[in-house]
């Protein structure tokens, strides 16, 4: 018998790198992109495959499923689990999350068990810090409870009320998104001018709380702005890109209502608030200027 678990990718509408701070941050799941795990019951002891991603995962796979089997208190587990995933890696997608959240689904599965999503939301969370560093928690979350949050780290989950569905077009720069890098760049931008810094990521929190209620109100003009306006926000913070910037000017030029980098920047992808009417518009401005994939997404 054949089982399959599954977890989303993710994308930040605004407040990425700030979110480390203490800022809040507005993200939501990308259900057209996922990892998928599919178990077998076999007689063999427990063995993880990977398929359609080429990155090596082994540390962070190693790690997922050495917490989950001590979670269950289950050291012997048999059986085999093959994941696959359709979620570009290093491009700021959440893939590592929902690689780890996938797995230890799949293995809870495996051992006909459940688990909590408050539970496997810590895992995936230990499991980031492979990744990362010092996440600030948001892809695990988003990743996990597949719905649009606000987002602020070590604060009580809240879900994003959206009146008006929002279409976004994600634009991949062809480059990996180095989220060390530039967590490394806004820290020591920190450590050198700490009270400018410590202004610009207060900023970018006003900018948030603004768009939490621009999406409340279905004011997306204005939510355009404001994405546009935390781009230039994570300019100053240095972790936006030459190809990204490209993005999002020609986004821009061909009628999107806002756009900026998501994710930890420096490559990575794009995102694009778009009206439906401009989508074929803003995507073929987007592909002249060098995106090499392109995936549409609602918000709702």
């Amino acid at each position: 018998m054949k089982q399959e678990t599954s977890a989303p990718g993710k994308i930040i509408l605004l407040g990425e790198h700030a979110v480390v701070y203490g800022m809040p941050a507005i993200a939501a799941s990308v259900s057209t992109l996922r990892v998928c795990a599919a178990i077998k019951a076999k007689n063999i002891p427990l063995t993880i495959r990977t398929a359609d991603f080429a990155a090596n995962p082994n540390a962070s796979l190693e790690r997922m499923r050495a917490l989950a089997l001590d979670y269950f208190q289950s050291p012997h587990p048999r059986g085999e689990i093959t994941i696959r995933s359709d979620i570009p890696i290093a491009r700021g997608l959440g893939s590592g999350a929902a690689v780890s959240a996938a797995l230890g689904r799949a293995i809870a599965m495996l051992l006909g068990r459940a688990i909590p999503d408050d539970v496997l939301n810590r895992l995936v969370f230990e499991v980031e810090k492979i990744h990362h560093g010092t996440p600030s928690g948001i892809d695990n979350t988003v990743v996990v409870y597949e719905r649009p949050v606000y987002f602020v780290k070590d604060q009580p989950i809240e879900t994003l009320e959206i009146k008006q569905p929002l279409h976004i077009l994600i634009a991949d720069t062809g480059q990996a998104s180095l989220t060390r890098e530039a967590v490394a760049n806004v820290r020591q931008l920190y450590q050198r001018s700490p009270i400018q810094t410590q202004t610009m990521l207060e900023t970018i929190g006003l900018t948030v709380e603004q768009a939490r209620v621009c999406i409340r109100d279905g004011d997306h003009v204005r939510l355009g702005e404001l994405m546009t306006e935390n781009q230039q926000q994570l300019q100053w913070l240095n972790v936006s890109s030459p190809k990204l910037d490209r993005l999002v000017d020609s986004a821009l030029a061909a009628g999107a209502l806002g756009a900026k980098l998501s994710g930890g920047g420096l490559g990575g992808n794009m995102i694009a608030l778009v009206k439906k009417s401009r989508l074929n518009a803003v995507k073929d401005a987007l592909t002249k200027s060098g995106a090499v994939g392109l995936v549409a997404t609602t918000v709702k």
